[in-house]
């Protein structure tokens, strides 16, 4: 039995420390949303095959296109006044946010009752 409650507390603390890279990627998208020619990080998720723990695959940047902005005036901007934008699409990355603090809290929350049960059992294993 404590051999499956160390198992819950590292398959919580596996898939926290996941959402918790998710979480910080987002918010890197957020921040560079307004970022000429930057491409939205996207993180993926990979089961290890020894240990069955959650873990971050490779951070891939999103290659679909960059919307064309013109802005005659922007030192970046082309011969006919255009040039690239962010693909960050805010309401995609603020849905993908709660999506990673809900999967977190659920872990902290799978953590937190597999702490307390390994605490009862060491208690009534001291009587």
């Amino acid at each position: 039995m404590g051999n499956d409650l160390n198992s819950s507390l590292s398959f919580a603390a596996a898939g926290m420390e996941a959402q918790a890279m998710r979480l910080r990627h987002v918010s890197e998208n957020i921040a560079n949303a307004d970022t000429p020619g930057y491409h939205r990080k996207v993180v993926t998720f990979r089961q290890a095959m020894d240990t069955g723990l959650v873990e971050p695959g490779r951070v891939r940047l999103d290659q679909s296109d960059l919307p064309k902005i013109y802005d005659p005036g922007h030192p970046l901007a082309d011969e006919t006044g255009h040039y690239d934008g962010s693909n960050v699409d805010l309401v995609i990355e603020i849905a993908d946010a709660r999506e990673a603090q809900r999967s977190y809290e659920a872990n902290l929350r799978m953590f937190d009752q597999a702490r307390q049960m390994t605490q009862s059992l060491f208690d009534l294993l001291r009587r």
